[in-house]
């Protein structure tokens, strides 16, 4: 262990003196505490460039006084109790109340807290039906365990910088089969780049493509940590409603409007399974959103994040391989088949956007682990990823039957189910008469968690986007009218752990 002490020969005090105010000093400060083994005197010498006798004076003279203590065959230790005369007679000031030197954050700096203001930790539940996780117990770990032990050992390759800023090649190859054969993507391995995350992947396309006060059309409700990212940056979000049909479309406006506001440069959605309400963008709808941003030379983000998960209803192909006319930018990640903690993503770009953006993802990070995305590869290339994602789905598809279930046995017609034909989670309408807040607080009350949909809005005059009551041109009473939306997920728990939550949840609403 090295200490880090400062000492000056031209000082008058002698060396063994400054060293032995300092060690004396870092003692009844706490940076060395008791019983903290410290340097032998040969090891400081080194590390200090001075001779050992003057270390071995300093120590000498702290041994002395009780502030140093040597066991034989150890080493040199500080004592574990100090002697109370010394500590009372030396009087060590540490100025903890001194004010920090003020720091003006940059524009993004103040934007980005702003944004992040509301952020909080997830309290504990003995039951939560909020939205986030996979079911990780389900995960074949031993399979992985073997995959990671087997690329660790085979080489020593992945501990070296990697060669291609994009991600590892082989992966890359890997996604691209895989993203045509079960997506309908359109592309090959040199335009996908490997991100840590979704959240990281939309960072670098506001970076590249978005300045302050650019126009973005969201989904309303939408993705919130999306959402929080395009504020971050400054960029002027557009709410455009939602309905059974996904995104309508006709609300995106072309051109300046008689407020003069620009016109959009980025539309996103999450087309196969909308977040929050979990409804899928029509045919129709994703030629009309395709022939819009043809029109208005706009780009469309489209977020694919959990379309593996459909039970019943046939995918409909990504708005990525609809598109000819190179305007869609492909984003998705395998958190939600696999697990959080993974942290890999990807872009699928157009073409002439694959330089600047690699250089944005080398700026951002550089790279990311190469040995997880050797595992990631053979896991993709040998099968396991679909036969993983068929057993969930089979798993999933039975636990979404159980709280739909549960929901209609104990609520009635007192709920609206929304978005159950995909996904991780459902969204649910709740008719009584309690607000959000108390109902919340009721389900705590019972170890029940329960997330609202409420923060997913923007316009926050309107959180029920799929009921007409929720239209300002039908209800002129809009803004005094809020539904009680939340969402479900059920991913994480079994059959049994569902029905007892909504079992509860019933009885602590008194139904």
């Amino acid at each position: 262990m090295d200490l880090p002490i400062a000492l000056d020969s031209h000082l008058s005090q002698p060396l063994h003196t400054q060293l032995y105010e300092a060690l004396r000093q870092a003692i009844l400060t706490g940076r060395l505490p008791p019983s903290q083994r410290i340097p032998s005197t040969r090891s400081l010498a080194q590390s200090l460039g001075i001779s050992r006798t003057t270390v071995t004076q300093s120590y000498e003279q702290l041994l002395s006084e009780g502030y140093l203590q040597a066991i034989v065959g150890s080493g040199t230790y500080v004592c574990a109790q100090l002697p109370d005369d010394l500590l009372c007679s030396t009087q060590v000031e540490l100025n903890t109340k001194q004010d920090p030197v003020p720091v003006k954050l940059s524009q993004q700096g103040t934007r980005l807290t702003k944004a992040l203001s509301s952020l909080s930790s997830e309290p504990k539940s003995v039951i939560s039906f909020r939205y986030g996780r996979p079911a990780l117990k389900d995960f074949p770990i031993d399979l992985w365990r073997r995959l990671l032990s087997r690329y660790c050992t085979a080489g020593s390759d992945w501990l070296d910088y990697a060669s291609d800023f994009r991600g590892y090649f082989p992966l890359r190859e890997a996604i691209a089969r895989y993203v045509a054969r079960a997506r309908a993507v359109q592309c090959d391995p040199e335009q996908i780049i490997i991100t840590n995350g979704t959240q990281q992947a939309l960072d670098i396309v506001m970076r590249l493509l978005i300045d302050p006060g650019d126009a973005i059309a969201i989904e309303d409700p939408g993705y919130l940590s999306a959402r929080r990212v395009f504020l971050s940056y400054g960029a002027d979000l557009r709410p455009i409603p939602v309905d059974e049909s996904g995104l309508r479309v006709e609300f995106l406006c072309n051109g300046k409007n008689k407020n003069g506001e620009k016109k959009i440069r980025l539309v996103y959605v999450t087309p196969s399974h909308q977040f929050p309400t979990g409804s899928t963008l029509s045919l129709p709808r994703r030629l009309e959103l395709l022939a819009w941003a043809q029109q208005n030379n706009a780009l469309i983000l489209e977020d694919d994040y959990d379309s593996e998960y459909r039970y019943g209803d046939r995918p409909i192909p990504a708005l990525q391989g609809l598109d000819r006319n190179h305007a869609v930018i492909y984003i998705s990640t395998f958190s939600k088949v696999l697990f959080p903690s993974l942290r890999i993503g990807y872009l699928v770009v157009p073409s002439h956007l694959v330089v600047p953006f690699t250089q944005a993802k080398w700026l951002s990070d550089r790279q990311l682990p190469t040995l997880e995305q050797q595992v990631l590869t053979e896991f993709i290339a040998d099968g396991h990823l679909e036969c993983h994602i068929r057993k969930m789905r089979s798993r999933y598809d039975q636990r979404r039957q159980v709280l739909v279930q549960a929901l209609k046995t104990h609520f009635g017609d007192r709920v609206r189910v929304l978005g159950e034909k995909a996904g991780l989670h459902i969204m649910v309408r709740i008719n009584i008469d309690l607000d959000e807040e108390e109902i919340i607080r009721r389900a705590a009350n019972d170890g029940i968690g329960l997330m609202s949909a409420r923060p997913c809005y923007l316009n926050s005059s309107c959180n029920s986007s799929l009921d007409s009551s929720c239209n300002p041109e039908t209800n002129p009473d809009l803004m005094a009218k809020r539904s009680c939306e939340f969402v479900f997920g059920y991913s994480e728990l079994d059959e049994l752990q569902i029905q007892v939550g909504i079992n509860r949840l019933a009885k602590a609403l008194e139904l």
